[in-house]
C-alpha cells in the first residue's frame, strides 16, 4: 500500500461557524474510498428572504456517490446532523453513530417518512467501526450535548485524530469525564494529523463546567419570588438537567415549552438518561400552578421567530404569560448575528417589568468548546505532526494556526472549505479544490444561492410587487380596465389612485402599437409594458418593483 494516500476535504465548517461536513479519502490516486464525518446545516442570513437554513454544496459527494462507504456522526447538534435528511437519500450509505445521536437521527427521518433503520448503525460508546481497510475508534469526550465523540482514524499504519466538538469538562452533569489517560495513550501511538475544533481559540483560560452553572442557577432560583422562565438550546441536555434539579431544590415544578424540548427530553430518557428526573408538567396544566411554584423551560434562546420564547415575549402563547417581576433567564450564548433581535426581546421584556438575566449580568452559561488552556492540554496529549484547524470562521482558523505554531507543530496547515489536503504520504499540501458554497433549503427543495427565484424574492422584498392583468377579447380588444395590484410600495390610497390612472393610460397607449390577437407579438408586448410601467413607478417612488404582466384571452 505504498502508493496509497490519505486526503482531507472540508465542505462546510472551515471558514464559518456551522454547516460542518468533512470528507476523508483513502486509497490509490483517482480510486479513493471516501467517508463523511458530520453532515450539518447553518442558519441563513437576512439577505435570503424566506430561507431559514443552508447546507454545504454536496456536488462532490453526489458526483462520486459510489465511492462513499460510510457516514460517521460525532454528535447530535443540528450543525452536525441537520443536512443528513437532504444528502443521505442520494448516497444511501451506512450512518454510524452512538445511541443518543442515532435516536435523534431516526426521529428526523421518521418525520420525513424516510426509512433509515437498515442503514443506521448504532455503535456503543468508545466502540469501533471497520470500513474496508479503514478502522475508526470512537473516543468519548465532553461537550454541550450527550455523547460527543472524537474519532481515531487508522489507515495504512497512519493515525489521524478528529476531535469533533469538545471541551474539557472536569465535572460534567451528565456522561463521564474526559478520559485524559486514553487521550495520552492515543498521542503515544504517534498521531500524523489532528483535525481540531477552533471555536473558542480567542478565549483565554478554560470554558468552565456545567457544575458551576448548576450552582449559580440554584442561587438565582432561590432569589426569585414569582414565575421563572429559562430559555436555552434544547439539545443541551445537561442544562435541562440543571434546571430540573434546581427547580426541585426550591420546590418548583418544571414545564417544557416547545416541541424540540420535548423531543430531546424524551429521546434522552429513552436512552437511559434523566432516570432520576421527575417528568415535566404540560404547559396547559402549568397555568393552574402558583407563580412561585413553576419554572418554564422553553425553546427560542436565539430569538427565533417560531421559538416559544418569541411567542411568550409577544404575548401570543396560549399557555404561558408574563407579568411584572417575573424572571426570564437566557441561559445560552448569543450566536453572532442574533444580537439585534435578542436585545430587542430583552428590551421589550424589561419595559413590561420582567427581570432579564443573561450571560451579560450573571453566570448562567458555559461554552461547549475549549478555551486556550484546554487546547494546550489537547495538543500536549495528542502531539500531532500536522494540525488542521476546522469549526471556525477564517479569523478563528488563522489564530488556531498561530497557536499550533507556538506549540511547535511540524506542519500547521491552514485550509478552507473545498480545499483537498493530502495528509499522507510526504509533506502535507493542498492538492486540489472542489465545489463548496451553499445550497439553500427552500421548503422541501434545495436551491442554489444564485437561484432566479431567490433573486425575484429579494427584489420583491426590497422593491415591492406590481402585478397587472389584461383581459383580451377574441377580437383583440382589452375588454375592461386593467387589473392593477401594487404591493409593498409606499403609497397611500390617493397616491395609489393617481398612479393607477397613469399606469392605465400608458398600458392603452402601448397596446395600440401591437396586435393583441397575435400571440407571436405577446412576448414583445409584455417586455415593452414591463419597461415602461417600471419607469413610471421609478419616477414617482424611486422603486423598481418586481413586475408581472398577465394576458388572459377570452
Amino acid at each position: 500500500m505504498s502508493n496509497h494516500e490519505i486526503l482531507f476535504c472540508p465542505l462546510g465548517g472551515s471558514g464559518e461557524i456551522g454547516a460542518n461536513m468533512n470528507l476523508y479519502g483513502f486509497g490509490e490516486k483517482k480510486n479513493h474510498k471516501w467517508i463523511i464525518v458530520d453532515c450539518g446545516i447553518t442558519f441563513a442570513e437576512d439577505s435570503v428572504p424566506g430561507i431559514d437554513v443552508m447546507i454545504p454544496d454536496p456536488d462532490f459527494i453526489f458526483q462520486n456517490r459510489n465511492s462513499f462507504i460510510g457516514i460517521i456522526i460525532t454528535h447530535g447538534h443540528e450543525d452536525h446532523i441537520g443536512a443528513l435528511i437532504h444528502i443521505w437519500p442520494k448516497v444511501k450509505t451506512n450512518i454510524y453513530t452512538t445511541p443518543f445521536t442515532g435516536a435523534l437521527i431516526k426521529e428526523k427521518f421518521k418525520e420525513k417518512k424516510i426509512k433509515i433503520d437498515e442503514y443506521l448503525k448504532i455503535i456503543p460508546l468508545n466502540g469501533s467501526i471497520k470500513l474496508e481497510s479503514i478502522e475508526i475508534n470512537l473516543i468519548s469526550l465532553t461537550h454541550s450535548i450527550l455523547e460527543p465523540n472524537g474519532l481515531l482514524i487508522q489507515y495504512n499504519k497512519q493515525n489521524i485524530f478528529h476531535t469533533g466538538d469538545w471541551k474539557c469538562d472536569l465535572a460534567p452533569m451528565m456522561g463521564g469525564n474526559i478520559n485524559q489517560k486514553k487521550l495520552k495513550k492515543i498521542g503515544d501511538m504517534g498521531i500524523l494529523a489532528m483535525v481540531c475544533d477552533s471555536t473558542n481559540i480567542f478565549t483565554e483560560g478554560r470554558s468552565g463546567s456545567e457544575k458551576d452553572v448548576h450552582q449559580s442557577m440554584l442561587r438565582i432560583f432561590e432569589n426569585q419570588k414569582k414565575r421563572i422562565i429559562v430559555t436555552t438550546f434544547a439539545s443541551n441536555a445537561a442544562r435541562m438537567q440543571t434546571v430540573f434539579q434546581c427547580a426541585a431544590k426550591v420546590g418548583r415544578h418544571v414545564c417544557l415549552v416547545g416541541r424540540s424540548m420535548y423531543k430531546i427530553f424524551n429521546t434522552a430518557k429513552s436512552c437511559g438518561y434523566f432516570s432520576d428526573i421527575k417528568s415535566p408538567m404540560d404547559a396547559r396544566d402549568g397555568k393552574k400552578i402558583p407563580r412561585d411554584k413553576i419554572v418554564y423551560l422553553c425553546t427560542g434562546s436565539q430569538g427565533e421567530p417560531r421559538g416559544a420564547m418569541n411567542r411568550i415575549c409577544n404575548q401570543n402563547h396560549p399557555d404561558v404569560d408574563l407579568s411584572f417581576d417575573d424572571t426570564v433567564i437566557f441561559s445560552s450564548r448569543i450566536i453572532p448575528g442574533n444580537e439585534k433581535k435578542l436585545y430587542a426581546m430583552h428590551n421589550l421584556l424589561v419595559r413590561r417589568g420582567v427581570n432579564v438575566i443573561s450571560e451579560e449580568n450573571a453566570f448562567i452559561h458555559v461554552s461547549g468548546h475549549p478555551g486556550r488552556e484546554e487546547m494546550n492540554e489537547m495538543y500536549d496529549w495528542i502531539r500531532p505532526q500536522i494540525s488542521v484547524p476546522v469549526h471556525g470562521e477564517h479569523r478563528h482558523l488563522k489564530e488556531h494556526n498561530n497557536f499550533a505554531k507556538e506549540k511547535k507543530i511540524e506542519q500547521p496547515m491552514l485550509i478552507e472549505n473545498g480545499d483537498v489536503l493530502r495528509i499522507f504520504p510526504g509533506k502535507a499540501e493542498i492538492v486540489n479544490k472542489v465545489n463548496s458554497g451553499k445550497l439553500l433549503v427552500d421548503g422541501n427543495r434545495l436551491i442554489d444561492e444564485e437561484s432566479s427565484n431567490l433573486k425575484d424574492r429579494r427584489n420583491i422584498s426590497f422593491n415591492g410587487l406590481m402585478d397587472i392583468c389584461l383581459i383580451v377579447s377574441k377580437k383583440g380588444i382589452i375588454e375592461r380596465s386593467p387589473l392593477i395590484n401594487l404591493r409593498g410600495l409606499p403609497l397611500n390610497e390617493q397616491e395609489f389612485n393617481e398612479i393607477k390612472y397613469e399606469l392605465e393610460d400608458r398600458i392603452f397607449d402601448i397596446c395600440k402599437s401591437y396586435s393583441l390577437n397575435n400571440k407571436k407579438q405577446e412576448s414583445n408586448l409584455i417586455d415593452s409594458l414591463k419597461i415602461s410601467l417600471k419607469k413610471i413607478i421609478q419616477m414617482r417612488l424611486a422603486k423598481k418593483p418586481f413586475t408581472s404582466i398577465n394576458l388572459i384571452r377570452l
